[in-house]
């Protein structure tokens, strides 16, 4: 019996794709061949058949300090014991 096949849409950034495939072809792949390949290792693995380490941006590094820093110096920021206060605070003019 033969195996059915269906095809996958996929919207990339233009620079990536043809930087890509330009690799795979010196691999003697083709996307295609190379989706098949990765998609066939997700199922074998039950996972992503890489480590995914994202670098945080500047936004994220920023907020992470500003927690550690909520963190060791609380006397700093203002507390409120519940939703209330919060609102009023945020709501005034102060």
């Amino acid at each position: 019996m033969a195996k059915t096949t269906s095809a996958i849409n996929v919207n990339v950034d233009t620079q990536i794709k043809e930087e890509a495939t330009t690799i795979l072809k010196g691999l003697g792949l083709n996307m295609s061949t190379f989706i098949n390949m990765a998609l066939i290792q997700v199922v074998k693995r039950n996972g992503l058949p890489f480590e995914v380490n994202p670098t945080p941006s500047k936004e994220m590094l920023e907020a992470l300090q500003e927690e550690n820093e909520m963190i060791n110096n609380p006397q700093k920021y203002p507390r409120y014991r519940n939703w209330e206060e919060l609102k009023r605070a945020l709501l005034s003019d102060d």
